[in-house]
């Protein structure tokens, strides 16, 4: 193929009436005084897509636009260009054809990138138009540090030879190039590259397996020497101010880091295990967009009676379900909304997951009797108009808790419970008296999390047996009328067919008739109540709903719909 012309972007955009003679103007006037790219600030300031923009430069050159989203990549094709010069060309190599390699290009008219890219891969090029954004984020993907990872482990085995502990390692200077370091490095990489919440380094008889969990489920990334363990869980004692000499014991603690021009907060916890300490870290991206209630999937009207409730003055507000269910996720996104400078907020977690400006947040410490029922009286007298405690485990704190929703606060919450009508039960089962759960609760919202079908390899497929069965039951005959969706797997999901999670809810609102229902001594009046003010709004229903929308499988479905069957 010829080398690529170069082109006038501008006209090149009023020529194909994608843009007008004026919005050029205004925009070259503005480049002048920012010095930016033409087409990153038209994209910025809403004048165009990036995706029009590549299909006009590959219209007037005569070369594909590929969707790199849909496109299927080959890992070992695309690793032909080194990563660090993906990145700085803004190409990828699609395919490799023989005496040719297909390559994607963001600005294929670049032609001292065309050349270094012919230099560096010594065959001719056959070139692409792609988006830039969708390029950087597949190079993410594919160039991942697993291969890397397994590298450092063994250079960092061969660097502790037969010793099985090396003290040393870590604590002196210039320790940056050290194995270990270098190591835990592309294990953070990695698992922020591929948006892993856990990472877990587990010592096993014969290995050592380090897994990141990604979307909810546990993915083995590599397998190492067993002997490089207790450096590994050494050197991560040390970045979190752990005690290293004690290793009989359980310890947590929390350090940051930056991985990307990302700010991550590390959350450790060690424990003593048959073949050495196992090390689980929990990553929170402060930079992250994890607190904005309109993204976590609640339905629409559901959300609106959620963000009326939270305008009330005072009231006891619950977020149930089990750990990992985005419980944390939800009360920030109202602790979000709900901040300014007019309101005195207050928290009390165990532990402190994510900083908020404008919020007083305290952290309880068991080890110094700081716990959630002592924080709680003294947040009181601090006088809060918003009170959020991390979790309601006992009926001291509870009924603390319920007596300061009486008494003119807003107090959010969590409590481990199936669902949302048996929270309630839940509390009164714990001591609190009947009255006081009947008057204080204003809303009990519960949730789950179920992954979503990656939109870049979804396709139809008829559901198995017992998924069709299932479906039926809830369904009825409607159920051979849906679409239904799954991922084949591909290289923008890591091959599992989803990407990312998203909420199910229900919300349980307690209302007159309700609250007059949980003063009744029989279980059973206050269920039948609560099940007619959610009218089939429930859990199940919920996800069900994502399966007909085609945002989730129906395995999916029944995944979360069995953790709270009888």
């Amino acid at each position: 193929m010829a080398r690529p012309e170069k082109i006038r972007l501008g006209e090149l955009l009023v020529r194909q009436k994608l843009l007008s003679e004026t919005q050029l103007q205004l925009a070259l006037e503005e480049q002048k005084k920012s010095g930016r790219k033409l087409g990153r600030f038209l994209v910025e300031n809403g004048f165009i897509t990036e995706d029009q923009i590549a299909d006009a430069v590959a219209r007037q050159l005569n070369i594909p636009f590929i969707h790199l989203k849909s496109y299927s990549i080959k890992p070992d094709t695309t690793r032909l260009l080194p990563e660090m010069q993906a990145r700085r060309f803004r190409a990828i190599i699609l395919e490799d054809r023989g005496d040719s390699v297909f390559v994607g290009m963001s600005d294929p008219t670049d032609l001292f990138v065309y050349d270094e890219i012919a230099r560096v891969v010594k065959k001719n090029i056959e070139l692409a138009v792609v988006n830039e954004n969708a390029l950087l984020q597949t190079i993410d993907r594919i160039y991942r540090k697993t291969g890397e990872i397994t590298d450092l482990a063994r250079e960092l085995e061969q660097d502790l030879g037969d010793s099985y502990v090396d003290f040393g390692l870590g604590t002196s200077p210039g320790s940056e190039d050290a194995p270990v370091v270098k190591l835990l490095q592309s294990v953070f990489d990695d698992a922020t590259q591929v948006r892993a919440s856990d990472i877990h380094i587990e010592p096993q008889q014969d290995a050592l397996h380090i897994r990141f969990r990604i979307d909810g489920v546990l993915n083995l990334q590599t397998r190492a020497d067993i002997k490089i363990a207790p450096a590994l869980a050494l050197r991560l004692k040390l970045m979190s101010g752990l005690d290293i000499s004690e290793k009989r014991l359980p310890q947590d603690g929390r350090f940051a880091i930056k991985v990307k021009q990302q700010s991550i907060d590390v959350r450790i916890s060690t424990m003593p295990t048959q073949y050495g300490e196992s090390v689980v870290m929990r990553l929170l991206n402060q930079g992250g967009n994890t607190l904005d209630l309109n993204a976590i999937g609640m339905p629409p009207a559901m959300l609106a009676r959620f963000r009326a409730i939270l305008k009330r003055p005072n009231g006891l507000i619950l977020v149930t379900g089990p750990t990992g269910s985005g419980k944390t996720t939800t009360l920030y996104g109202a602790l979000s909304e709900l901040n300014s400078p007019e309101l005195k907020v207050i928290t009390v977690e165990d532990p402190v997951e994510y900083r908020l400006p404008g919020i007083n947040q305290v952290q309880v410490n068991d080890k110094i009797e700081l716990d959630f029922a002592r924080v709680l009286r003294a947040a009181l007298r601090q006088d809060p108009d918003v009170v959020l405690v991390g979790e309601m485990r006992d009926q001291e704190t509870a009924q603390i808790g319920m007596r300061a929703a009486m008494t003119g606060h807003l107090v959010l919450s969590t409590l481990h419970t199936n669902d949302a009508a048996s929270t309630p039960i839940r509390l009164m089962d714990m001591g609190v008296p009947r009255y006081m759960v009947a008057t204080s609760i204003q809303a009990v919202l519960a949730q789950r999390l179920v992954r979503i079908i990656c939109d870049s390899c979804n396709e139809a497929y008829t559901p198995a047996p017992a998924e069709h069965l299932w479906l039926k039951s809830e369904l009825g005959d409607a159920v051979d009328t849906n679409n239904y969706q799954h991922g084949k797997g591909c290289t923008n999901c890591n091959h599992t067919g989803f990407n990312g999670r998203i909420g199910v809810y229900e919300m349980l609102e307690i209302t007159n008739a309700v609250a007059e229902a949980a003063n009744q001594p029989d279980p059973a009046v206050f269920l039948h109540a609560a099940e007619q003010q959610m009218a089939g709004n429930t859990l199940r229903r919920h996800a069900i709903n994502l399966v007909t929308a085609g945002k989730t499988t129906v395995a999916e479905a029944m995944r979360i719909s069995n953790q709270f069957d009888e």
